[in-house]
């Protein structure tokens, strides 16, 4: 068995014994349209998509029909374009985006041309001749090669790869003026915009027969949509919800095949599937799609890992795709993003809008005060970070962050933007350390007191309330190397605000399992202002009748949820913590002892009469 981490061309992995999810099925419905736009998240196979396509329909390996897709269900019926077409392809990953609007330019015409001159040389047994490059303008080569093929009476199949990538890059860059630099590419003629009304040109004369476009927004495409509005946008169709990612049933047969082949116990095989299932699956791209699929990528990158030494990859999160935390940055510059990256942490936490933003163009992103939040949902929609969940009994859109992966992309972005001082993170962490390390929850403690509750006098997050709070410690301990974290954890009819469970292949470290309960006191409930509440001595703080009911009410929860775990999970090393905090100013913490309910009563006792 072997794994195509990385590699997206489909002709070697389906002639070299590369594992293969078959989605061929779904050719006859692609070609109830010409002209498609086809949108997917940053590293979800869409080029593999392109290079499957390219194979199908190319004139050139029609001799190779049998041996590429005849073990595949479109090769059991295949429709009657195959292997009809002269195949063209740009990749606009290829395309710099550095420099000028003229840099720019420049590199896109370089592509162009290098694409065509490419396609002349592979098909150089078919007698295109006359195709002249212009190194300057690519659009007039464009043109040289319609009037050239037109004499063959082939038609040309156009695949883009990545069509927006450019543009995004230039977006999401931090140059000066990049709003400018973008709409100088996309607006009026604009090279972007320009060659988009060349490809539409050419539709009418006849050149190319069929258009597939793939990319990550539809933003670039609605911001040059008078230069080409003959897309048939099918991303949100449920019927393509699989077309790319991996189903449930391909995932646990491909890990239950390493676990045999490493010669791991059944246990092993369990812990496998279930750690790809938290890590990686969740997405769907139209709330009636029957399942939810896995991140190809991702889901690969830990076949590969475990295949390679039979044990779980020790970074769950792909190097590869951290790069897709510099959106949550552009989200958090964008007003109202920072409270919604906040909102957006927690295990249960969702958004509701009332249907995503299907055609929006960048100065509505730039201008996004005043309107509603669709537009900022919509894209951590497309960039991967949300995902399409229900549809509510009103009838509007349910997103949810789709797994651990998209989540720790979250808390480490939401670290950075709420202490971006490298220095005072790792000094958080050092004292996050001392919570799973030797069970010692109070540097923790002081250090959120001391830093972070400063950060939230902020009028950035005026919304802030106790899962705030829990936010600022989750920052903290998230530790995907040791721990599956888990932050609402459903136990019973109830959830848990955060639980560490240790990862079963770290268990050999001596490490606890850790449990937490938040509650928060508002200021104006105890009957205090920020000042007082800051100069109240320990004592005073936890003799707050408020303060105590809280406690009491977090003790008992940790108390029984912590009961539950080690019932669902066999032996923990669980240690349980109470937490509860001020305001934005003072933080009282216990750890919990499992069992003992004289503790409980004596806060009972307390709450009914404080001089006992």
């Amino acid at each position: 068995m072997k794994f195509p981490y990385g590699i997206c061309d489909f002709k070697k992995i389906v002639t070299q014994g590369f594992f293969y999810c078959d989605r061929t099925g779904c050719i006859p419905l692609l070609e109830k349209g010409e002209y498609l736009l086809f949108i997917r998240p940053r590293r979800f196979g869409k080029s593999l998509l392109l290079s499957t396509l390219f194979n199908y329909y190319d004139v050139a390996r029609a001799d190779e029909f049998e041996k590429l897709f005849g073990h595949l269900e479109i090769g059991k019926n295949p429709t009657s374009s195959h292997n009809q077409y002269f195949m063209l392809r740009w990749d606009f990953s290829c395309v710099e985006p550095f420099g000028d609007v003229g840099d720019i330019r420049r590199s896109l015409h370089h592509h162009i041309n290098s694409s065509i001159e490419g396609f002349l040389k592979y098909y150089g047994d078919y007698n295109i001749q006359g195709v002249k490059l212009d190194s300057d303008d690519a659009i007039s080569s464009i043109q040289s090669l319609i009037s050239s093929v037109r004499e063959t009476r082939r038609p040309v199949y156009l695949l883009i790869d990545e069509y927006d990538n450019f543009a995004n890059q230039v977006m999401m860059g931090v140059q000066q003026n990049k709003q400018k630099r973008y709409e100088a590419l996309v607006f009026e003629e604009g090279p972007l915009r320009t060659l988009f009304k060349a490809v539409k040109a050419s539709t009418t004369e006849s050149l190319f027969d069929r258009i597939f476009i793939t990319g990550v927004s539809p933003v670039v495409m609605s911001d040059i949509t008078s230069g080409y509005n003959i897309a048939k946008n099918i991303y949100l169709n449920p019927i393509y919800n699989d077309l790319c990612g991996f189903r449930s049933e391909e995932v646990v047969a491909a890990a239950s095949a390493v676990t045999e082949a490493c010669n791991l116990p059944e246990t092993e095989r369990m812990n496998a599937i279930s750690m790809i299932q938290t890590w990686y699956n969740g997405y769907k791209f139209a709330p009636e799609a029957a399942e939810a699929v896995y991140n190809p990528t991702m889901t690969l990158y830990f076949l590969d890992a475990l295949l390679e030494s039979c044990k779980f990859p020790a970074e769950m999160l792909d190097e590869n795709l951290a790069a897709d935390g510099a959106k949550l940055d552009y989200i958090a510059q964008i007003p109202g993003g920072r409270q919604l990256l906040l909102d957006m942490v927690h295990e249960n936490a969702a958004v509701v809008v009332t249907a995503l933003a299907k055609r929006f163009g960048i100065r509505d992103l730039m201008n996004a005060s005043g309107k509603d939040n669709a537009f900022m949902v919509s894209l951590l929609y497309y960039f991967g970070i949300l995902s399409q969940d229900t549809i509510t009994p009103q009838g509007k859109l349910v997103l949810k962050v789709p797994n651990l992966v998209m989540r720790k992309l979250y808390v480490e972005r939401l670290a950075e933007l709420l202490l971006p001082n490298p220095g005072v993170r790792d000094e958080g962490k050092l004292a996050a350390e001392q919570v799973y390390q030797y069970g010692d929850i109070c540097p923790l403690c002081s250090f959120v007191e001391q830093k972070y509750f400063k950060v939230f006098h902020n009028p950035d997050y005026r919304w802030a309330n106790e899962l705030t709070v829990k936010t600022a410690f989750l920052t903290l301990l998230f530790n995907d190397i040791l721990y599956i974290m888990d932050s609402e954890a459903k136990v019973g009819r109830h959830r848990v605000d955060l639980t560490m469970i240790i990862r079963p292949d770290m268990r050999r470290y001596t490490i606890l399992d850790i449990l937490i309960e938040f509650k928060y006191v508002t200021l104006s409930d105890a009957g205090l202002s920020g000042k007082e509440a800051r100069e109240l001595a320990d004592e005073a703080l936890q003799s707050l009748q408020t303060m105590q009911k809280a406690m009491a009410e977090a003790v008992e929860q940790a108390t029984e949820y912590g009961r539950i775990l080690e019932a669902r999970h066999g032996e923990l090393r669980l240690r349980r913590y109470a937490v509860v905090a001020l305001g934005f100013e003072r933080i009282w913490a216990r750890e919990v002892s499992p069992g003992i309910q004289t503790e409980l009563e004596l806060f009972k006792i307390n709450l009914i009469s404080p001089t006992t």
